[in-house]
């Protein structure tokens, strides 16, 4: 078993650094949960503060929207042309896709200066794409409301989570390969 061990050790590493810091993240994230409900911003601050960039950005592109919180909806209701399209949800906000994909780069991690710089600008691309996705489909709702289905659930989850995938890939060929001993 020991030979095992020593054989996978890298993979073991892997494995345990991103599990256990997926783990910690989505604690902490589940406390920020917790802690958000029922305070002033509703559902959460971050959900929030997604929903008014992405309102902001549809009216900065000349789109005629609003949002709408009604209480017995767990989001925020979002308008164009005084049409409610769809609602911004807790899950719409990024922070899961954020911590899956923090969760990798340490499980990779290098030196702290170029792991921290990679997550933070990855994170911020993360969350910027985000937006604009919602603000496409949004607009794409509104013009194709059969097409629902389709937009929400394969195709706009798969340019973000297309996306962390290509961050990963860059991440893996970023890192200094290591010298094989043999």
């Amino acid at each position: 078993m020991k030979e095992l061990f020593i054989k996978y050790k890298s993979v073991v590493r892997f494995v345990l650094l991103f599990l256990g810091s997926y783990t910690l993240l989505s604690i902490l994230y589940a406390i920020y949960l917790k802690l958000s409900d029922g305070g002033k911003y509703f559902p959460d601050f971050v959900t929030q503060l997604v929903a008014r960039q992405s309102n902001g950005v549809l009216s900065g592109f000349g789109y005629n929207s609003a949002l709408v919180t009604e209480y017995t909806f767990p989001g925020i209701s979002i308008q164009l042309n005084e049409r409610i399209v769809g609602g911004i949800v807790e899950g719409c906000n990024s922070l899961s896709i954020i911590i899956l994909f923090i969760s990798f780069v340490i499980a990779f991690a290098e030196n702290f200066k170029k792991t921290f710089l990679f997550l933070l600008a990855g994170a911020v691309l993360i969350y910027v794409v985000n937006i604009f996705r919602i603000v496409i489909l949004v607009v794409a709702l509104y013009n194709y409301p059969d097409w629902e289905s389709f937009l929400h659930k394969i195709i706009f989850p798969g340019i973000i989570y297309g996306m962390v995938f290509f961050l990963w890939i860059l991440w893996v060929k970023m890192l200094k390969p290591k010298p094989v001993h043999g």
